[in-house]
């Protein structure tokens, strides 16, 4: 027990820059689910949630309404998912997901960040396999036990809970993301989900000090302002 799961959020108070790469990052992702999965969210549960996590990131209306207004219009744009596997300093590992529509310039982007960091990118599965992919759930208003009660009664199975700051979380398989949040509103009708992710966690964590965290602060920076990257995930207690 106690996964303690960090929330990633934007920053919306940074640049411009990089609220105009939160924004595109939504629109590619929001159009790329609407195409696959139908454009109406109470139809695709993972349309529903990635616009549910746009809308508490502030991103606005105009952008998630245009992206699927694209998928109705019959906009034809090919998004490809792609994941890097990174060793960083001392240690430390790092999986990059991009959501692209030029590999050639994601590999390319990537590896010049890592060439400026000296790190290296490993072979697909080097570093995942000291991962978890789970969905990852938080709730207020109820407690563990209330919770706990509810996904059994489902008859359903995860791999962890825990309640951190009054909020409980729930970790889970990624296709039993819908049913555990149905499960919790049978007990608390529309609850709020303060989390509502899906996520690659790491099994362990290490901490890093001196000259090894600075330079891994610089490549999570420098990744994170890498134009395809939506998604990054590290193994280094921050």
């Amino acid at each position: 027990m106690g996964r303690a799961y960090e929330v990633r959020k934007k920053d919306i108070q940074k640049t411009g820059a990089a609220k105009a790469k939160l924004y595109s990052m939504y629109a590619r992702e929001i159009y790329d689910v609407a195409k696959k999965g139908g454009a109406d969210p109470n139809s695709n549960a993972t349309l529903k949630r990635l616009i549910d996590r746009a809308k508490k990131e502030q991103v606005p209306a105009d952008i998630i309404n245009r992206a699927i207004d694209k998928v109705n219009s019959g906009v034809d744009e090919n998004y490809d998912r792609v994941s890097y596997e990174v060793f960083g300093p001392a240690g430390s590992t790092v999986i990059v997901e991009c959501l692209t529509d030029n590999v050639n310039r994601s590999i390319s982007d990537v590896k010049a960040v890592l060439n400026k960091c000296k790190c290296k990118i490993g072979v697909q599965g080097s570093v995942s396999f000291n991962y978890d992919h789970l969905c990852i759930i938080g709730v207020k208003g109820v407690n563990e036990e209330e919770v706990m009660d509810a996904i059994i009664e489902a008859g359903l199975d995860i791999e962890d809970i825990e309640t951190e700051d009054d909020m409980v979380v729930i970790y889970g398989s990624p296709k039993d993301s819908h049913a555990l949040k149905e499960a919790i509103e049978k007990i608390k009708p529309n609850i709020e989900f303060e989390i509502d992710e899906i996520a690659m966690l790491p099994k362990d964590k290490i901490a890093l000090s001196g000259e090894d965290l600075e330079l891994f602060n610089r490549l999570i920076t420098m990744l994170d302002d890498v134009d395809d990257a939506n998604h990054i995930y590290h193994n280094v207690n921050l």
